[in-house]
């Protein structure tokens, strides 16, 4: 059908209607917007020229405007509607602008159900854009309440409510807001209508709402309806004789249930149910979108339990099935072909790679058929390049998993190269790439790996030495990680760069860092630092006042009894020098400590205090005369001797060693 020449948008009609849209006689307002509406109805090319003629900022002007009409206001709405069905360009112009505020403010002004409706619609299309501004949804607390009130006024507006809230809902502090709204309810109402569409809606809303939150999926969990509980009634929903977008989406909320302790694993629907489920949908006989959304709620299903992984990996063969995924054409012939095409190929890598990452999590046996698979580890250092950080993302948490192997740190990463692509990705990487990057790098880093000695020499030193300086934790985690890794073993050059470079001022901000995986790391990095007699003496040299003050303030402060045993551990390393033992009996208050630990309730503290004692009093060792001498003086080996009845067995053999150092014992 030929559009009506009347309703195209050109320079001379546009002139007149947008001159119109200024006036103040209602008639002609409303006579411009009609036609504005009707010429962009079905075109983007004049939803582009209604764009770039300025329209867009008299439409939010009219908006809110109490002297205009109800069919001016609504026609207003209508039209800002048909725009954000437009191209994306077009949806970033009506973002950039502020529309869904806009929208918002006029919803919570008009209680008119078609207005109301048309808002809805509008609000709900432009949310569904990742670069929409979703926040404005719970920064007031009026618009949560009308939008759930406005869920009992018709189905339309059911879906659209549920579908904002989905959309809009990222938090803990928004979950927790729609549930004193008393969301809980309205979902169990609305799971199982006889409406498609808007038990879908109904489905999203939930796993938004229960995803990641304990205590509203426990209290979802012990709703009942009709009889039977919540995840029966979602199970019923991810039967076969559903549509798949439903057996999805209830997959989906299965799977939140379980990943938040609400449903057990062993439970049937989450083993036996919706795993089973998951994996037939990622089947070559289902639309791609819905293979790749199968694939990514397996991918989170799986992630934490061994014995779902194993199941999904002898499953419908899986592993084959995410082979063809990986080897997804790009520009497929036909109707699948150009932009498109590659959209849907990177779609369906980036799924795959979350899959093969999660079931490779744990089993080594697992790991091998992964890397087996259709030449992976090609596709995956591929993925580590492409443009798209979403397959940059999967790609490399594919490796980390893989990267637990001994193996194929051996074999396959060795011969692929795959440091260097990673060490490329760390360059303006985001944090979230950069995290999953440098966690990789770090089991490179195992002194095992072939792959240990080249990451050095490409100036891994001075990288996870500014990792440590992040404000992101897991970002300090990780290059302090790396660090100790490097340090495991090393040459003294390397030992040496790593403590010029991170400086004793960064190792006491570390030890005072408040996440206990970091102070661990940093005490296992000077432990590595201070092995084997000549490294220990150079190093203590380097800085053995900062590192014994450093030890002292673990041994002193309030910390587990894990992180004490790591800092007696240095001192036993200090110990062992030959002249850095020096730097421990000229402290006083140093020696006194160990000695304190020495009565320790904690057994491991003290072996590990003792331990120290014998390291310094070792007899073969340089003036060991003296330094027994110095211990008998304070009482350490009398202590000893009282020790030696103890009934621990690892207690007594540290004892009974430091016993038969002293000359006279």
């Amino acid at each position: 059908m030929v559009p009506h020449p009347i309703f195209v948008m050109n320079a001379e009609t546009s002139r007149y209607y947008i001159d119109n849209l200024y006036t103040q006689d209602n008639a002609k307002c409303y006579q411009a917007l009609n036609f504005v509406k009707n010429s962009i109805m079905g075109s983007n090319k004049q939803k582009g020229i209604v764009i770039a003629n300025g329209i867009l900022p008299r439409l939010l002007q009219v908006l809110p405007d109490q002297t205009k009409t109800p069919d001016i206001r609504l026609e207003t709405v209508v039209i800002l509607g048909s725009l954000a069905k437009g191209s994306e360009d077009q949806v970033k112009a009506l973002v950039d602008a502020n529309v869904v505020t806009y929208i918002f403010n006029a919803f919570l002004m008009d209680d008119e159900p078609k207005f109301i409706e048309a808002c809805l619609r509008c609000i709900c299309t432009i949310l569904q854009y990742p670069f929409s501004d979703y926040s404005v949804v719970f920064s007031d607390a009026a618009i949560i309440r009308k939008l759930i009130k406005t869920i009992e006024d018709s189905i339309s507006n059911s879906i659209c409510a549920m579908s904002i809230l989905s959309y809009s809902c990222r938090t803990t502090a928004h979950q927790n807001i729609l549930w004193e709204e008393g969301i809980g309810l309205i979902l169990a109402n609305l799971l199982n209508t006889e409406v498609d569409d808007l038990s879908i809606a109904t489905l999203k809303c939930f796993a938004r709402v229960c995803q990641d939150n304990p205590m509203i999926s426990a209290a979802l969990e012990e709703t009942e309806y009709n009889g039977e509980t919540i995840s029966d009634v979602l199970d019923s929903m991810r039967g076969g004789d559903r549509p798949t977008s439903m057996r999805l989406a209830a997959s989906k909320c299965i799977t939140c249930l379980y990943r938040a302790g609400a449903i057990n694993v062993n439970d049937y629907k989450v083993m036996y149910g919706t795993l089973p489920t998951l994996v037939r949908l990622c089947q070559n006989d289902q639309k791609w979108e819905h293979r790749v959304e199968a694939a990514e709620i397996l991918a989170v299903i799986i992630e934490d339990d061994a014995e779902l992984q194993y199941l999904a990996s002898i499953s419908n063969h899986l592993l084959q099935t995410l082979a063809e995924f990986v080897n997804y054409p790009t520009h497929p012939l036909g109707e699948y072909g150009g932009t498109y095409g590659e959209h849907r190929s990177k779609e369906m890598k980036q799924a795959a790679f979350k899959v093969f990452a999660s079931l490779g999590a744990n089993d080594e046996e697992i790991r091998k058929r992964i890397i087996e698979t259709d030449n992976l580890i090609d596709h995956i250092v591929l993925g580590l390049k492409d443009p798209s950080p979403k397959v940059q993302l999967a790609a490399v948490r594919c490796l980390h998993s893989l990267s637990r192997s001994v193996q194929q740190l051996r074999t396959t990463f060795q011969d692929h190269s795959v440091w260097k692509p990673l060490m490329t990705l760390l360059e303006g990487a985001s944090d979230e790439i950069l995290s999953v990057t440098s966690s990789t790098l770090c089991n490179l880093l195992l002194e095992f790996s072939p792959s240990k000695e080249p990451i050095l020499e490409s100036g891994a030193i001075e990288l996870f030495c500014s990792l440590t300086k992040r404000e992101d934790h897991s970002l300090r985690l990780n290059g302090i990680w790396a660090l100790m890794n490097m340090a495991f073993q090393a040459e003294q050059k390397i030992k040496s760069q790593i403590l010029s470079t991170l400086g004793t001022d960064q190792i006491f901000n570390l030890l005072s860092d408040s996440h206990i995986n970091i102070l661990m790391k940093t005490l296992g990095l000077l432990r590595n630092l201070l092995s084997t007699k000549p490294h220990i003496d150079y190093i203590m040299n380097l800085c053995g006042g900062d590192i014994i003050q450093a030890v002292m303030m673990i041994l002193e402060g309030d910390h587990l009894p894990e992180v004490k045993e790591q800092a007696l551990c240095i001192l036993a390393n200090i110990a062992d020098g030959d002249i850095a033992k020096d730097y421990i009996m000229r402290n006083n208050e140093i020696l006194k400590k160990i000695q304190e630990y020495m009565t320790n309730c904690n057994a491991k503290l003290q072996a590990a205090a003792i331990f120290c004692v014998s390291n310094l009093v070792w007899k073969e060792d340089s003036g060991a005369a003296d330094r027994q001498a110095k211990l008998k003086e304070m009482g350490i080996f009398k202590l000893l001797q009282q020790l030696i009845t103890t009934s621990d067995s690892l207690l007594f053999d540290k004892v009974k060693t430091a016993l038969t150092q002293f000359s006279d014992s």
